[in-house]
C-alpha cells in the first residue's frame, strides 16, 4: 500500500492509504445466569464479547476520557460539523446516563488526561489542528473548576498518558502540523507541581496506545515520521527510567481504543485495523486476536471502568462521519 498525508485540515495526522471496510459484528447473545445456594439469579459475565451504551449526547472525534468518582469524563474533540469543542460529557457506567461537566476553558482536540487523587488533569492537545499546546489544566469534582497547572516542557498533542505511583508520565505525540511526532516523555508530579523529562522512548510515535501493567508501562503502536503505523511496543521502567523493546502489536496502527485490564493490556481498533482486537500479556510477551469491535473505529477516546474497556466516539473510517457510539469490551 502507499504511504502519504491527509492535505486537508486533518493534515496533523499522518496515515497509511487504504480501503476501509465498515464491518459490523452481531452483539453477544444475553448471558445465562446462575444461581446461589440461597435461589438468587445472578448474570453471569460473558467473556470477549462487546456490548453498547447509551450515545454520546454530541459525537466527537479526538475526545480524551478518564475515570473520576465512579463517572467517565470525556473531555474536548471535534464534532460532526469539524468544530473543535470544550465540552465535557460525562457518562454514569452505573446507570447508563450522560450529564453535562463545566466545559474545559478552551477548545481542546487530541489532549491526554489522567486522574490522581481524585483531581482530573488535561495535558496539552491542539485548539485549531496546527499548534500544539504544553497547557495543563486541573479538576476537582469538590469545587467544579478548571485551575492552570505548571505547563508541560515540550508542546505537544496525541499523547497518552499513564499513572505510575501517582505520577503522570505523558509519552510520545505530535510537536507540529508539518507534521513531526517525538520520543519525548515527561513525568509530572500532582503533589509539586512538577515536569521532570525523561529517557526517551526507542521510536518516536504519535497516538500510541498506552496502559500500567503492575509497575511496568507499555506503550504500543502509533504513527510515525513519513507517514506509516508502527507495531512497536515498548516497556519503560520507572525506577530505572529505562526503556526495552517488547513483542510488536500483531497488527501495525494508531488512534486505537486501549487500556490496561489485570495482567493485560487491550489494543482495539484504529488507523489500518479499524475493527482488529487484541491483547498483551508482558509476562509471555505475547499478543492474542480477540472478539472484532463491532463497529469500526479510529480516534476514538478510551477509559477502563471496573474491568471493561469502554470507547467513546471516534471516526468510522479516516476522516469520517464522526460516530457517537459507546462500545463496551468484556474481557
Amino acid at each position: 500500500m502507499t504511504q502519504g498525508k491527509i492535505t486537508s485540515t486533518r493534515s496533523i495526522f499522518t496515515v497509511a492509504t487504504l480501503t476501509i471496510v465498515l464491518v459490523v459484528a452481531a452483539l453477544p447473545v444475553a448471558a445465562q445466569t446462575s444461581t446461589t445456594s440461597d435461589d438468587t439469579s445472578t448474570p453471569a459475565i460473558t467473556h470477549n464479547t462487546w456490548t453498547s451504551g447509551k450515545p454520546l449526547p454530541t459525537a466527537v472525534t479526538f475526545a480524551t476520557a478518564a475515570v473520576l468518582k465512579n463517572e467517565i469524563y470525556v473531555v474536548g474533540g471535534e464534532n460532526t460539523h469539524g468544530k473543535i469543542v470544550a465540552d465535557v460529557q460525562i457518562y454514569n457506567p452505573a446507570t447508563n446516563t450522560w450529564s453535562t461537566g463545566v466545559s474545559y476553558p478552551t477548545v481542546i482536540a487530541a489532549a491526554s488526561s489522567a486522574v490522581v487523587n481524585n483531581v482530573l488533569y488535561v495535558f496539552g492537545g491542539t485548539s485549531n489542528l496546527k499548534t500544539p499546546s504544553n497547557a495543563v489544566r486541573a479538576y476537582k469534582p469538590t469545587t467544579k473548576t478548571w485551575t492552570a497547572m505548571a505547563h508541560m516542557p515540550t508542546a505537544r498533542w496525541s499523547t497518552a498518558a499513564v499513572v505510575e505511583k501517582n505520577i503522570i508520565y505523558v509519552v510520545g505525540g505530535t510537536i507540529n502540523a508539518d507534521p513531526t511526532f517525538t520520543a519525548t516523555v515527561d513525568s509530572y508530579n500532582p503533589a509539586t507541581n512538577t515536569w521532570t523529562e525523561e529517557t526517551p522512548m526507542l521510536a518516536a510515535k504519535s497516538q500510541p496506545a498506552a496502559g500500567l501493567l503492575g509497575t511496568t508501562i507499555v506503550v504500543p503502536d502509533g504513527a510515525t515520521n513519513g507517514g506509516g503505523d508502527t507495531g512497536d511496543n515498548e516497556a519503560y521502567d520507572a525506577a530505572t527510567n529505562k526503556w526495552t523493546t517488547l513483542a510488536p502489536d500483531l497488527t501495525a496502527r494508531y488512534a486505537s481504543c486501549f487500556g490496561s485490564i489485570g495482567t493485560k493490556f487491550y489494543d482495539m481498533g484504529g488507523d489500518t485495523a479499524t475493527t482488529y482486537s487484541d491483547d498483551f500479556l508482558l509476562s509471555k510477551d505475547e499478543w492474542t486476536t480477540l472478539a472484532a469491535v463491532p463497529q469500526s473505529v479510529l480516534f476514538p477516546a478510551s477509559a477502563v471502568y471496573k474491568n471493561q474497556l469502554y470507547c467513546f466516539g471516534g471516526w468510522s473510517a479516516f476522516g469520517g462521519p464522526v460516530i457517537d457510539n459507546v462500545q463496551i469490551y468484556q474481557p
